[in-house]
Formats: C-alpha cells, sequence, structure tokens
C-alpha cells in the first residue's frame, strides 16, 4: 500500500463521521439503497483473494473506471503493479489488453495498421491492441516519443484516426499504464501533454511488515506464478452506464466547487512551482470527488471526498521551481502545504 495512501485513514474516518451529521440537517439525504452499491463489496473480496493491502489502490482504481479516466501505476519492481491491474482488469466483465512498451515499438504496434486483402483486392484496417475495453501499458516511458503520440488521441477522445478514418473505442475504455521511477536508463521521459491526459497517478510504495508477511504466508505453498483463474467478473458494462447516471444525482453546493477553484488555483500562484494544475485537473477533482462520495454511500458533496483525490490527481501535473527542487521537496510535500494553506468550506 502507499505511504501516501496510508495518510489518508483520518481523510476516510471524516467521511464516515460527516456523512452521519452533515451539518445543513435534513436537507441532503443519504442516498437511496443501491444493489449496484454492494457489487463494490464483491469487488474487493474478489481482488483481496490475490491482492493483500491494497484496498485504497483498488478504490482509486474502480474511481477511474468510473469516472472513465486513465491511470498512471508508479513505484519500483516487484511491488504488484501490474498484477493490480490484472486483478482489477478479472472482476470487470469487459475485454483486457496487455502492450508491453520497448524502444522499438512502432505506433502501428499499437493502433493497428491497413492490411492488404488479395481477394477483395483492398487493403483493410486491422484493428491493434489498443482496440479493448482495459489496456495495460506495461512500462509506458520504454518507449520513444514516436510511439508515445501515439496514445494522445486515443486517452483523450476515445477514437483512433487512420487513413481518413475514425474508428471509435467501445466504452468503457480505460488505460492503466505502469512506470519504474528509480532505472532511468533506456526510458524517455512522458511529456507533459501526455502526463495530464491521466486522470490520477497513483504512487505505490513497499508494503508493511504485517502486509508481507501475510503475502508469504498466503502465497507460500505456490511456486508458479499467481493464478487468477479465481477471481469472477462482478461488474458488467451495463453496471457502470447504471452507476455514472447515477453520479448525477450526487449534489454540490457551490462552496465545493469554490473549493476546488481555489485548489487549483493555489497551485498556478504557489511559489515552489513552475506549472500548476489545468482546468482538466480542476474537472478530474470534481468528477473523481462526485465518485467517492457515491461509493461512500452519500448523496452531496463534502471537503473530504476532494481532499482524499486530490494527491492522486495533482501529483503528475505539478512542476517544481528549481528552488524547490534543491530544498529536496516533492510536488507531495507542496500539495500537503496547499491542502492546509486554502480554506476548507463549513
Amino acid at each position: 500500500m502507499t505511504e501516501e495512501i496510508k495518510n489518508n485513514d483520518e481523510l476516510n474516518e471524516g467521511m464516515h463521521e460527516v456523512q452521519d451529521s452533515p451539518e445543513s440537517g435534513a436537507e441532503f439525504a443519504p442516498m437511496k439503497t443501491n444493489p449496484l452499491i454492494e457489487k463494490f463489496d464483491s469487488v474487493y473480496m474478489e481482488c483481496g483473494k490475490v491482492l493483500i493491502g491494497q484496498e485504497d489502490l483498488i478504490k482509486l482504481m474502480l474511481t477511474c473506471i468510473l469516472c472513465e479516466g486513465h491511470i498512471l501505476l508508479e513505484g519500483v519492481p516487484g511491488i504488484a503493479k501490474t498484477l493490480s491491474a490484472k486483478v482489477l482488469s478479472k472482476t470487470l466483465d469487459a475485454d483486457f489488453s496487455r502492450i508491453q512498451f520497448t524502444p522499438d515499438l512502432l505506433p502501428s504496434d499499437i493502433i493497428g495498421t491497413s492490411i492488404f486483402n488479395m481477394k477483395e483486392s483492398n487493403f483493410e484496417f486491422k484493428k491493434g491492441p489498443i482496440f479493448s475495453n482495459i489496456v495495460l501499458i506495461d512500462e509506458i516511458n520504454r518507449a520513444p516519443a514516436k510511439t508515445q503520440s501515439a496514445l494522445f488521441e486515443v486517452m483523450e477522445e476515445r477514437q483512433i484516426s487512420y487513413d481518413g478514418e475514425e474508428y471509435n473505442m467501445n466504452k468503457p475504455f480505460l488505460v492503466i499504464a505502469t512506470q519504474n521511477p528509480i532505472e532511468q536508463e533506456g526510458t524517455y521521459r512522458l511529456p507533459e501533454a501526455q502526463l495530464d491526459r491521466f486522470l490520477m497517478k497513483i504512487q505505490l510504495d513497499y508494503p508493511s511488515a504485517n502486509e508481507e508477511f501475510e503475502i508469504l504466508n498466503r502465497f507460500k505453498a505456490q511456486s508458479s506464478k499467481i493464478d487468477l483463474t479465481p477471481i469472477n467478473a462482478i461488474l458488467k458494462t451495463k453496471d457502470i452506464d447504471s452507476i455514472q447516471a447515477h453520479l448525477d444525482e450526487i449534489h454540490i453546493e457551490e462552496q465545493m466547487l469554490r473549493y476546488i477553484t481555489n485548489l487549483v488555483q493555489e497551485t498556478r500562484m504557489h511559489a515552489k512551482l513552475y506549472l500548476g494544475g489545468s482546468p482538466r485537473a480542476s474537472l478530474g477533482l470534481l468528477h473523481a470527488a462526485k465518485v467517492i462520495a457515491y461509493l461512500e454511500g452519500r448523496s452531496f458533496l463534502i471537503p473530504d471526498d476532494i481532499q482524499f483525490v486530490v494527491p492522486h490527481i495533482l501529483n503528475h501535473r505539478l512542476i517544481l521551481s528549481s528552488e524547490a527542487e534543491m530544498e529536496g521537496m516533492t510536488t507531495k510535500d507542496v500539495i500537503e502545504e496547499i491542502i492546509q494553506l486554502v480554506e476548507v468550506p463549513r
């Protein structure tokens, strides 16, 4: 579990406290019982068959799925980045594909290419592995800029333009990319324009001692690769569509919108930041916070929903000033400063 995620435990407790006694009294009624919410408990249980201590990670990844936002998983090798993506995809009744990025990978290896049909005497477009519902891109920073650019349109527009034709992606469509922040040899830094297309960057850290002991205890009798066949598909495409429709019922007060605005505006004025959050970051905060409120069974937004997702939505969109880098600061440090600085709505 990431250190960042662990630091949000108190925020989760605060979310429950506010849910029980909102200051506005009876104005906001709890969301009506929805059987779809119960499916999320089943998703956690299915993921728990393989993953240990990653409940909040799964929650954040599910949030991205419901927001139709892409995910960037960052962490050192061997902490289950790829495994987490595979496990979550198994709980969805949707197509899954995996692309291993390498320095010699070409754009056509991702989006597809035209093949001459000798029988029909014409060219036919053969779709590449990007045409799937859940696309896992392993080590995304190992491909050069030309290959990276092939992802720009499909991540933003959910379509591919090839030879004058447009090919739309089926819903849901989600890119889950992984990268290793330690090893830099043979890698290419992702451009800011592409980073901004990821809804969240979730930074994974080593498990705690208890979690690592549980990992060893659970898999002590298993010598081969981890078997994912026991994981059952829980969420169907129609379930995701239904949940997204329910998100429109989340009530958002003007002060919550002002709070999001102030947080993002502060990133643009902060002395320790060279680049702040974009309007896309503001919209991402709003949509992700609505999903968190829904998962908590509330029909209204509270500041804790916003604070829970702020670090994961902003950390890859901010660029530190040279002075802040010399001081050894990280974007996480600055985000924590901003959360403390901006007044919380009451």
